[in-house]
């Protein structure tokens, strides 16, 4: 079996390259960032929780009219400066020593975040055909979770070392990391932009698009699982099973390596929507499975059975991701209008602000309240969320083939 990361020669590799670079800082920035706001620049756990939901809560409004900025002023420029806009929030973290300024830092990452993630959607879309973007969004997620792993590794010395200037030098190497995310971006060629809207067509019509909505409604869902492991299986582990503490690092480390080596081959088959739909069912099955194991990993026994159960969670876990991953991706870029990727991707985009900020909040309740029970009915909520993506993708794919071209598209000049 061939495992190929790198996506083909071209502007996919470029991407790919802008992917990596502002990846590695990202994750020594996940891993020391909360350590950092607490140690040096003295806020409180809450105030930390606080000001991130507030700023990724704003920066999920603000993902969809950057997102038709960039398909207004064209997506390469628009993701250049919002990545430049990311190593500024990200430089800004240097200097704060208040929770208001902690705040201002934070809304501006958040939002240049959201709106980087769909310009670059956006610029994807013009640069790459409709038929390959599945697998080329596959090649990225790979290197992203490759350059998450480096930096994560580089921060966990950070974290060793445990002094001030080992953190500002993590937070550093995040921004610059943005700033060559910035420059690779601008090397690629320019996208056509839309110039016009149809008479009568809203500046977001996007809104206004109720089967477009329930789709990205069921995908947030879906994305619920982004925090189990960050926060809710390491929590699980400590307070209900018997199983090494270690093994919290183990289980991150596998679902990242599994994820880099393999998001690529299982994408191959999601070519259409019929593929995606039925790769999101799957999804949801093997996700249920999924819950139902780690739920029966609290049941008393040897702390090994309690692991291998562990285990063997996450690899259906990780499984279920990539499915998920490659499903949603097809879905979201089919079903949006050719003249508004921008606009759409960022709607669709903002399950993931969605699962940051809700996500804690739901399945800390769920699993650590109702223990057993609470992973069996997340276990069924992601079924029946996966079951409902196929008809509302179907809806939503046949109002589609009713809409014409809303808006006029010219090359740049």
């Amino acid at each position: 079996m061939t495992i190929r990361i790198l996506p083909p020669p071209g502007a996919p590799r470029r991407l790919a390259a802008a992917q990596l670079s502002n990846s590695v800082g990202d994750g020594a920035y996940y891993v020391c960032s909360a350590l950092y706001f607490i140690r040096v620049v003295g806020l409180s756990p809450a105030q930390i929780g606080l000001g991130l939901t507030i700023a990724w809560a704003l920066g999920s409004v603000a993902g969809v009219p950057l997102g038709a900025l960039a398909d207004r002023r064209g997506p390469r420029g628009t993701s250049a400066a919002l990545a430049v806009a990311t190593a500024a929030s990200v430089f800004a973290f240097l200097a704060i020593r208040s929770f208001w300024a902690f705040l201002i830092a934070a809304v501006v990452y958040a939002t240049a975040q959201c709106g980087l993630a769909a310009s670059r959607q956006a610029l994807l879309a013009g640069l790459v055909p409709p038929e390959q973007r599945t697998g080329v969004l596959a090649h990225l997620q790979s290197m992203l979770n490759g350059g998450l792993a480096l930096g994560a590794a580089l921060g966990g010395l950070a974290l060793g070392a445990d002094t001030e200037r080992a953190y500002l030098a993590v937070f550093v190497l995040d921004g610059v990391g943005f700033l060559v995310c910035a420059a690779v971006l601008l090397r690629l060629p320019a996208v056509a932009r839309v110039t016009g809207r149809a008479a009568g067509e809203p500046r977001l019509a996007v809104l206004r698009d109720r089967p477009y909505a329930l789709v990205t409604l069921l995908n947030a869902v879906l994305l619920l699982r982004m925090p189990l492991l960050s926060l809710a299986i390491p929590l699980w582990i400590a307070e209900r099973t018997h199983a090494p503490g270690w093994l919290v690092s183990a289980l991150f480390v596998l679902n990242t390596v599994a994820v880099m080596l393999f998001q690529v081959r299982m994408a191959r088959p999601v070519t259409d929507l019929d593929s995606a739909r039925r790769a999101v069912r799957v999804s949801g099955l093997v996700m249920a499975a999924s819950c139902a194991v780690f739920a029966v990993s609290a049941l008393p026994g040897p702390a090994w059975a309690a692991a291998a159960l562990l285990v063997v969670g996450a690899v259906l876990q990780a499984d279920a991701e990539m499915r998920q991953s490659a499903g949603s991706w097809q879905i979201g870029f089919s079903l949006a209008p050719a003249d508004r990727i921008g606009q759409y991707q960022g709607f669709f985009g903002t399950g993931v602000p969605v699962a940051r900020t809700a996500g804690p909040l739901v399945l800390t309740w769920l699993l650590l309240v109702w223990k057993i029970p609470g992973w069996l009915l997340l276990g069924a909520i992601l079924l029946a969320a996966s079951y409902g993506m196929g008809p509302a993708v179907r809806r939503a794919g046949a109002v589609r083939q009713q809409d014409g071209p809303a808006g006029a598209l010219v090359q740049p000049g």
